[in-house]
C-alpha cells in the first residue's frame, strides 16, 4: 500500500507482550509511514539513567540525563542512545524491571511526550505505547488497544529473551509483566488505560500477521 494522501496518526496501546511493537512496525511498513517505538524511548532513558547510577527519585539528576541524552533510530529502527546502538541492552531483564519506575517520573514523560508529538505532527505515523491514545495523541486518526492472556504474553517475551541469550525463567518473566502492569495502570500520570474510543483487539489467539491484517483492514478505509 502506498503512503496515505492525508496525514494520519495510528495509536496502538496495551500492556507489554501483546505484540504492539511488532504489529506497529509491520503496519507502518505496509502503509509506507513512520513507525515510532515510544516504549524504546522510555527504555533508552532508563538505560542511560541506570548506567549513570541515577535513581527515579533524583529529579535533578533525571533532568541532567534528559538534557544530556540523545535518542535516535537507525535505518532498521534500532534505538541509538547518544549515537550508539543499544537495541539489545535496552530490552534486557534489568531495564525491563526498572523502566516503569522511570517512566512514571513526570519530567521523563513530559520530555518524551513532547518529542513524540513533534514527530507525529510532522509525519504520518504509527506509535505504540501505553498512553498514545489517551495522552500523547488523544485525537489520533485511529486508536487500538491490544490485550492478551498473561500466560501467552509471558511465553512470547520469554522466547524473545532466550533468542538474545538471556537466561531467565518464564515465571520470572510473568512476574515482571504483572508488576509492570500494576505500576503502569496505577500511576497518577498517564496511566495505562484504554481510551474510550479505542478499538480493543484480543491478540491471544492471533498471529502477528493476523493482528496486522485486522488493523490494516480498519485503517484502509481512510488510508
Amino acid at each position: 500500500m502506498s503512503e496515505p494522501k492525508k496525514h494520519i496518526v495510528i495509536a496502538i496501546d496495551g500492556p507489554s507482550g501483546t505484540g504492539k511493537s511488532t504489529t506497529a512496525k509491520l503496519l507502518s511498513k505496509n502503509l509506507g509511514i513512520t513507525y515510532l517505538d515510544t516504549g524504546a524511548m522510555y527504555r533508552a532513558i532508563t538505560f542511560a539513567a541506570m548506567g549513570a547510577g541515577v535513581v527515579p527519585s533524583d529529579n535533578k539528576a533525571i533532568l541532567k540525563i534528559l538534557n544530556e541524552t540523545t535518542i535516535g533510530f537507525d535505518s532498521e529502527n534500532h534505538v541509538l542512545v547518544n549515537g550508539v546502538s543499544r537495541e539489545t541492552a535496552i530490552r534486557s531483564p534489568e531495564v525491563s524491571a526498572q523502566v516503569s519506575f522511570y517512566s512514571a517520573v513526570p519530567e521523563v514523560r513530559s520530555a518524551l511526550t513532547a518529542k513524540q508529538r513533534e514527530i507525529g505532527n510532522k509525519h504520518s505515523c504509527v506509535l505504540d505505547g501505553r498512553d498514545i491514545g489517551t495522552v500523547v495523541f488523544p485525537n489520533a486518526t485511529f486508536k487500538f488497544f491490544l490485550i492478551t492472556d498473561i500466560k501467552v504474553r509471558a511465553a512470547r517475551r520469554h522466547a524473545e529473551l532466550l533468542q538474545t541469550g538471556k537466561t531467565v525463567t518464564i515465571e520470572e518473566v510473568e512476574a515482571n509483566l504483572l508488576l509492570r502492569d500494576s505500576i503502569d495502570s496505577s500511576r497518577e500520570l498517564a496511566p495505562l488505560i484504554k481510551a474510550p474510543d479505542a478499538i480493543e483487539i484480543d491478540t491471544t489467539q492471533l498471529s502477528i500477521q493476523q493482528q496486522v491484517k485486522k488493523i490494516q483492514a480498519i485503517v484502509s478505509v481512510v488510508a
